[in-house]
């Protein structure tokens, strides 16, 4: 096998190359998640659609489909309530709030956070709040009244809460950042036992990055949510025969063994696609995943440039000029795509 078959396989599952019939929620289900700290969200769930209906992921969001919650890297990202309750459990896993640094500075023991969270979310109860009125809400006991500066700004101190499964963030009000509790979310399943959490969110990588390696799991799971090395291997091990071992062009690489058979039958595409910055396509297997960005061209796409890929590999950036996209092309890429036009119009006409 080649990696330009296997490029095309997960074009194909990541709805790039052909895009798919799916909701909003289900583009973003089958990616696992969407940054909504940089580029353009709405344009990366259109462009992985046929018929993107306008306004269909705020939508999403206001009915709960889709959360906005603070996790990779501490970043936020938009999730199906599905995925991030797998995400979410690894996060938390690490017990950030116990090390010696937090309770030094917010002062704030570990036996308190139970009733801090329970606070949080009686707070809560009767809808979003904004952040101030959160904090006030909280501080009227004793205990945590001295957390009023730390409730009341969108930082460190309330990321433990979204990774524990209390709050998502809700819609913004006048401009304000607002909180509202995951239980009210009829979408919600509750964070799962850590284990199969783990064994759940390897597969769903797999289903969408693969072929991959034991290192851009770790990439993912490990250094993007803390889980672990151990852990992660310890869930690659567990997986058994839902695991298979492949190779391509010489190097040994895992994929979900139910996707074996149409990974093989995978043809090489050169299929071009205009993608916003920081696109899942090259955030899920990293930066540093030499199959799909040349290591020349690494900080471009790091720094969040809108990137233009032929067949998976990406081979420029673009940004808007006039009524379409202009393209600067990395050194020895096709200038000329077959594509090139009719992508040049599909980038208008999802931009409006």
């Amino acid at each position: 096998m080649t990696w330009a078959q296997a490029l095309a396989w997960r074009l194909a599952r990541q709805l790039l190359a052909p895009a798919g019939r799916l909701r909003a929620e289900e583009v973003v289900g089958r990616l696992g998640a969407i940054p909504a700290w940089s580029g353009n969200p709405g344009y990366a769930v259109r462009v992985r659609q046929t018929e993107p209906e306008p306004g269909e992921l705020d939508r999403a969001l206001a009915q709960g489909s889709v959360v906005k919650v603070f996790a990779f890297r501490g970043g936020t990202y938009l999730m199906t309530p599905a995925s991030a309750a797998l995400y979410l459990a690894l996060r938390s896993a690490s017990r950030m709030w116990e090390r010696r640094s937090w309770r030094d500075h917010y002062r704030v023991e570990p036996g308190e956070w139970p009733a801090l969270r329970a606070a949080v979310r009686e707070a809560l109860a009767d809808g979003p709040l904004t952040l101030e009125e959160l904090a006030a809400e909280v501080t009227t006991s004793a205990r945590f009244a001295h957390l009023g500066p730390a409730l009341s700004a969108a930082n460190t101190f309330l990321k433990p809460f979204f990774w524990q499964g209390d709050v998502c963030f809700g819609p913004t009000r006048n401009g304000q950042v607002t909180l509202q509790a995951l239980a009210q979310n009829r979408y919600w399943p509750g964070l799962p036992e850590l284990q199969e959490a783990g064994r759940q969110a390897v597969l769903a990588y797999l289903s969408a990055y693969g072929p991959t390696t034991p290192e851009r799991v770790h990439y993912w799971l490990g250094e993007g949510l803390g889980a672990g090395r151990q852990r992660i291997a310890g869930w690659l091990a567990g997986l058994g025969e839902q695991l298979t071992e492949i190779e391509v062009e010489g190097e040994a690489a895992l994929v979900h063994t139910d996707h074996v058979e149409d990974l093989k039958a995978a043809s090489p595409t050169g299929a071009v696609r205009f993608l916003t910055g920081h696109d899942q396509w090259v955030l899920g297997p990293g930066t540093a995943d030499v199959h799909v960005v040349p290591p020349e061209h690494r900080p471009a796409v790091s720094r969040g440039a809108n990137l233009v890929i032929t067949g998976g590999v990406v081979c420029g950036t673009w940004r808007l000029a006039g009524d379409g996209p202009a393209v600067s092309w990395f050194d020895g890429a096709e200038q000329s795509p077959p594509e090139l036009a009719e992508q040049s119009l599909r980038v208008r006409e999802l931009l409006g």
